[in-house]
Order: structure tokens, then C-alpha cells, then sequence
């Protein structure tokens, strides 16, 4: 599920897809603009079987993440976000940066800028560090037992 508005969709669709084939499944995009069209998407794929959503991180998507979350456990789909605050609301798991750490390393940028650094010397900060947060609760309501090798890998589980 993403923003069909959004540039950078594109690449995070090609890495699904490819992620898909290799495991045998197959990635059905959805666009995300409206409630009329999260509800519409859901409300199909809660009809078929083995369905899952993976929701492209955007602020599109941030903003309907309580809707996305709760039609999908009305329809009982899990839920896979980049982001841990959807998973606090009662999205499966999250994946992705800790935004915290991004921020401590913007603030360095804003330092050395500061202080006078040309930015074009500064060098590129990638993330160095992901995060996986698994929501106990929701994982329980889907009937989803979540392998202990998986809660050992969780940086934090929220129950």
C-alpha cells in the first residue's frame, strides 16, 4: 500500500516486488490516496487468503495509519509498517530507521553548519540503525504466534 503521488515510491515498490518473486508470493500494489480507497483495497484482500499488507513509509501513509490499521484487523490482515508509531497503533511490526538516532544526526549537520562548515565537506549520513518492533497484542488477535527467534531479534514489543 503507498502513496501513488509520492517520487520515491517507485524504488520501494522494485525492492517488494523482487522481495516477492524470491519468496514465491506475489506483490499486489495498492494506491493510497483516500479512506475511500484504503477501505475499498482491504476490504478485497480480507476476502482472499494469505494476505498481508506492507506499507510503503510516506506521510500519506502516516496519516492514515490508524484507518489502515483498523481495517485491517477487521478484515484480519497483519500489518507491516516502516515506522514504530503505526505499530503503537496496531499495526503488526514496523522495520525500519530509528527516526530518534536520524534526528541526533541531523542535529550534528546543524552543529557543524553552525559553526561555519561548508556542506558540501560534510560527509553523507546514512542510518545506521534499524528497528524492529513487533505488537504483541495485535499478533494475539490475528492468531499470529510470533516465533520466539523473532522476538529475540525485536528491538522492542509492545503488549
Amino acid at each position: 500500500m503507498s502513496n501513488p503521488d509520492a517520487k520515491a515510491q517507485s524504488s520501494w515498490q522494485a525492492s517488494v516486488a523482487a522481495a516477492a518473486a524470491r519468496l514465491g508470493v506475489e506483490a499486489v500494489e495498492a494506491p493510497l490516496r483516500d479512506s475511500r480507497e484504503i477501505e475499498a483495497a482491504i476490504s478485497n484482500w480480507g476476502r482472499e487468503r494469505n494476505f498481508g499488507l506492507i506499507v510503503v513509509p510516506d506521510p500519506a501513509t502516516n496519516a492514515h495509519r490508524k484507518l489502515i490499521n483498523e481495517a485491517a484487523a477487521r478484515h484480519g490482515l497483519p500489518v507491516i509498517h516502516a515506522l514504530r508509531s503505526a505499530v503503537a497503533d496496531g499495526g503488526l511490526m514496523s522495520y525500519g530507521v530509528d527516526l530518534p538516532n536520524v534526528f541526533r544526526q541531523s542535529a550534528v549537520y546543524a552543529d557543524h553548519l553552525l559553526k561555519g562548515a561548508n556542506p558540501a565537506d560534510l560527509p553523507i549520513f546514512l542510518p545506521d540503525k534499524f528497528e524492529l518492533i513487533i505488537n504483541l497484542t495485535t499478533a494475539k488477535a490475528l492468531g499470529i504466534d510470533v516465533p520466539l527467534s523473532l522476538m529475540l531479534r525485536a528491538d522492542e514489543m509492545i503488549d
